[in-house]
């Protein structure tokens, strides 16, 4: 999360009124800095460089910042310590860890993996009816229900009572629910809880009495026993009673429970109707204040006016604040506007100032032009600094240096604090690196590290300082800088690439063979799988044996691997894990992780156990995005230290025949094709991107016509492009054709079929690369630049984990 920092707004009548920090959050490059569209490219129709939220972007940042995160997590390795010091050592390590001892079969274990086993068959339908909701969905799950008593029949009527609440059909999911609890017991803790919620929805409160009532005494170990009360004490509002709902709230008060937003709201409203007006009115304030994203805010105010207790100007403002924010852009003008159309109280100058506001809203929604930015009021303290930050996104836009360049100028000379310089200097940095002027880049990026050395912007910014200096050839300044990026920001995502290139000048430029060992063995063995730790035994196989030198005290500061406790071997009795594979027979999918994780255990097997669930069913791509969302940091952890089943659900082979036999009518690798695919659908053959590409190497709907006429494919439709085989014939063809308009370079295929042949030949004609590498850094648009990494990262783990196939 950004930092924020209190910023003065206005002097109000009879009070100062503070605003939140207001924050663009633009991100790295690839978010902020301008994209040039390409006809051919599905990513040019996706992905701006001021903007991307791809969800191929999302995921390859997410694998990476997990890694580095938990790579930072430890106590920092000393300058001279070895690998083999190290706790990753080996892998006979890993086999002695102590894990705890699983469970022992008991009489209720015994009948949830009866129930579980006695519902197998009831997967494949349940999921269906989740997915589709069609009349022959539901009338399969209801016909299996009365041909499957008992437990069968339970799980049957679970997946029913669902979809009914998918499609809002309340009185026939209660109805479901309880004919699920009738049935069987196995999950008979979610046909309470579930069917209270369904009755809550249909306005027959009352029934949910007895459904929650001593609703953890009933169901000891339910993930649902700490929202229980607060689900009863939502019926008795209800059902006007607020005395009985303050009562069930009572026992949650000093739990982790009466931090949540949705406990408070219900407190609140408890206070309230309880004619409570102080009480009610303070929880309410503070849910609008604190949680202004929530669903509840918008009822804490609706709340707010109908007590009559109005909320203050400074109190909207701070809301409208963290609105913006959270990129909320047109809620956050709505209520600038707001404020300022109730303005009894409100002075000329305040007024103004919520115009500039207001302004830098329109501005992120391209709703403003540079006359009307010019027009605004004169202000000052922030919103001027905000009136001039907004003069040079405008110019940066226009394409003018000059106007932008001064107004950088005067933001340093008028405002040195602001946060609106920050963002200034971050976003002309990435201005500069798109134009390929390194000289004004490095200037934006450095002033913006001395003048703000705790932004969120300046581990970027100082390595893209870093970065500039190695373009520039200005060696020495960019090893000092490099091993400055290593000292003081070892957690960043920046450190793998700091300790390659700086060992890159040890090598090439300072012919210290030794010292680049050094760096190349370190980034090797605490960055394991990163693409750079490749290039770095690529470079350490070529310099081959070198007389010893002592380490680099900057060494010292790259953090320790920890390498977590896992184990291959599901506790096959633990009450939980059963549990959560039920509910993947009943389609419960959104409880198989809160079950799994509700496990005391589980921190040792849980990502698999869920992963396993997934891929036991076919669904792949949930699967993998499991292990990805499972915070272990994959991609530092040596493979012999992780077991294998883990890694094989991290990456799978899925439709691996017509993979492999595609590609290699094509003369492709097929590694290569499945990480491509593991990029960008995660194995989903039916996958719909918002740029309208479609299937496994997610084609756009013109490719996929043109490949499928020089295949003779008659009377192709695009949605043929959702067929699993369709996808990979056409698709690697497509591979194919621009790899070879590469000359067969994977690194700039690759960058075109993100970013399109356009920005791809305009960076390659620099034609001052050293090598490839330097290429792949120097791509300026980070969501490219991270993509083309991952994928020949990836290839490499599949060649790995999958010799010979």
């Amino acid at each position: 999360m950004r930092r924020c920092a209190g910023v003065p707004f206005a002097a109000f009548v009879g009070l100062l009124l503070v605003g939140v920090m207001v924050v663009l959050g633009s991100g790295a490059v690839a978010q902020t800095a301008k994209s040039h569209s390409h006809a051919h490219s599905k990513a040019a129709k996706k992905t701006t460089a001021k903007k991307t939220s791809s969800k191929e972007k999302k995921s390859t940042t997410r694998e990476k910042k997990t890694s580095a995160r938990t790579a930072a997590k430890t106590t920092r390795r000393g300058p001279h310590a070895s690998a083999s010091k190290r706790r990753a050592g080996s892998g006979k390590a890993a086999s002695h860890r102590r894990h705890h001892t699983a469970p022992k079969a008991t009489a209720r274990s015994i009948k949830l993996t009866s129930a579980f086993h006695a519902t197998e068959q009831l997967r494949p339908m349940a999921q269906q009816l989740t997915a589709t909701r069609s009349p022959a969905a539901y009338r399969g799950v209801e016909s299996y229900a009365h041909s499957h008593p008992g437990e069968g029949a339970s799980a049957a009527y679970l997946a029913l009572g669902h979809a009914y609440m998918l499609d809002h059909k309340y009185d026939d999911a209660a109805n479901a629910y309880r004919q699920a609890n009738r049935s069987g017991k196995a999950l008979d803790d979610y046909a309470d809880y579930l069917g209270a919620q369904a009755s809550l929805q249909g306005g027959h409160g009352a029934d949910a009495y007895a459904l929650l009532d001593n609703f953890a005494d009933r169901h000891p170990g339910s993930i649902f026993n700490s929202d229980a009360p607060v689900l009863l004490a939502n019926a008795y509002l209800q059902q006007l009673n607020p005395q009985a709902a303050l009562k069930a709230l009572e026992p949650l008060e000093d739990t982790q429970q009466a931090s949540h937003v949705g406990f408070r709201y219900v407190l609140g409203r408890a206070y309230q109707m309880s004619n409570d007006t102080a009480r009610a009115a303070a929880v309410f304030r503070g849910i609008y204040l604190k949680e202004p994203l929530s669903f509840e805010a918008g009822q804490a105010r609706t709340q707010l006016v109908a007590m009559g207790v109005p909320l203050t100007a400074a109190e909207r403002k701070a809301h409208a604040d963290q609105l913006f924010n959270a990129k909320q852009y047109s809620a956050a003008s709505e209520e600038y506007h707001a404020i300022a159309s109730n303005s009894a109280g409100l002075s000329a100058s305040d007024l103004d100032v919520l115009k500039v506001y207001s302004a830098v809203c329109d501005m992120k929604l391209k709703h403003i032009s540079r006359k009307q930015v010019e027009a605004l009021p004169e202000t000052t303290g922030d919103s001027a600094a905000l009136k001039l930050y907004m003069l040079a996104e405008l110019s940066r836009d226009e394409d003018d240096e000059a106007g932008h360049d001064a107004l950088i100028a005067k933001m340093i000379q008028q405002f040195p604090k602001s946060r609106w310089l920050e963002e200034a200097l971050y976003s002309g940095g990435n201005m500069y690196l798109l134009k390929h002027n390194a000289k004004q880049a490095t200037y934006h990026y450095s002033t913006l590290v001395k003048m703000f050395p705790q932004s969120t912007y300046a581990p970027s910014a100082h390595w893209r300082a870093a970065w500039m200096n190695y373009r520039l050839r200005n060696y020495a300044e960019a090893a000092r800088l490099m091993d400055e990026q290593i000292q003081m920001y070892p957690a960043g995502v920046e450190v793998s690439s700091a300790l390659y290139w700086r060992a890159r000048i040890y090598e090439d430029e300072e012919h210290n063979f030794g010292q680049a060992v050094n760096y190349y063995r370190t980034l090797a063995t605490t960055y394991t799988n990163f693409y750079y730790a490749n290039l770095a035994r690529q470079r350490l196989k070529v310099l081959g044996d070198q007389p010893a030198v002592a380490p680099s005290p900057v060494l010292s500061a790259v953090p320790q691997l920890e390498v977590p406790e896992l184990t291959g071997d599901l506790p096959e009795n633990d009450i939980h894990l059963i549990k959560a594979r039920l509910l993947a027979n009943a389609a419960l999918n959104e409880y198989i992780g809160p079950e799994i994780q509700a496990s005391e255990t589980s921190s040792e097997w849980g990502a698999l156990a869920e992963a396993e669930i997934y891929a036991s069913y076919g669904e792949y791509t949930r699967s993998v995005q499991s292990m990805k969302h499972s915070g272990i940091s994959f991609y530092s952890l040596p493979v012999d230290q992780v077991p294998t089943l883990y890694w094989h659900l991290l990456f799978p082979q899925p439709y691996w025949p017509d993979l492999v036999s595609e590609s290699k009518k094509n003369g492709l690798d097929p590694y290569f094709v499945a990480s491509l695919i593991r990029q960008e659908s995660e194995f989903n053959a039916g996958a719909v991107s918002r740029a309208n590409a479609y299937g496994l190497m997610q084609l756009i709907p013109s490719v996929g016509k043109s490949m499928a006429k020089k295949q003779k494919i008659r009377h192709f439709k695009t949605t043929d492009l959702l067929n699993a085989r369709t996808n990979l014939e056409l698709g690697t063809m497509n591979l194919k054709q621009v790899l070879d308009r590469f000359g067969g370079q994977k690194e700039y295929a690759l960058a075109a079929y993100n970013a399109g042949d356009s920005p791809v030949r305009r960076w390659m004609s620099s034609s001052d690369y050293k090598d490839i590498p330097e290429f792949v850094e120097s791509i300026p648009y980070s969501e490219t630049r991270e993509y083309v990494q991952a994928i020949l990262r990836n290839r490499e783990m599949y060649r790995v984990l999958y010799p010979g196939s």
